[in-house]
């Protein structure tokens, strides 16, 4: 990959901390397809966090949607998602599990589709494959 891509990644606090965990550190390996730089937010924002968030987006070059068993339910994710989209920023949304129980986030369109969670469709996904 000639540049390494921001991405934000948005997840569900409350359940896939572990994924979001997950995936940077797979980035990290040196074996590892694909690389990027990780914008998204450790820790929940206090205040105005919309504002924040989108500050953070606007600073990135696309946005990862991690999706677990509840992510239809995580109202900050869809509003990451409208951020995304509002700022133009591209995104695709990545299956958290490989059981095909995750699900989108209520902002998600229709015919958005969920990749599986492969290194191969990371690394053509980072690089704007969809």
């Amino acid at each position: 990959m000639a540049t390494t891509p921001r991405a934000f990644i948005s997840f569900d606090f409350d359940h896939d901390d572990n994924l979001r965990n997950a995936l940077v550190g797979q980035a990290r390996y040196n074996n590892s397809p694909f690389n990027f730089s990780n914008w998204s937010v450790k820790e929940p924002f206090t205040g105005d966090w919309k504002k924040k968030v989108r500050d953070r987006i606007a600073l990135t070059s696309l946005t990862v949607v991690i999706c677990g068993y509840h992510t239809h339910t995580a109202g900050g994710v869809s509003t990451e998602l409208e951020i995304s989209r509002e700022l133009r920023k591209p995104y695709f949304l990545l299956a958290g599990h490989r059981d095909g129980k995750c699900t989108k986030p209520r902002a998600a369109y229709q015919n958005d589709k969920i990749y599986p969670w492969t290194w191969k469709n990371i690394d053509i996904l980072l690089r704007g494959g969809r």
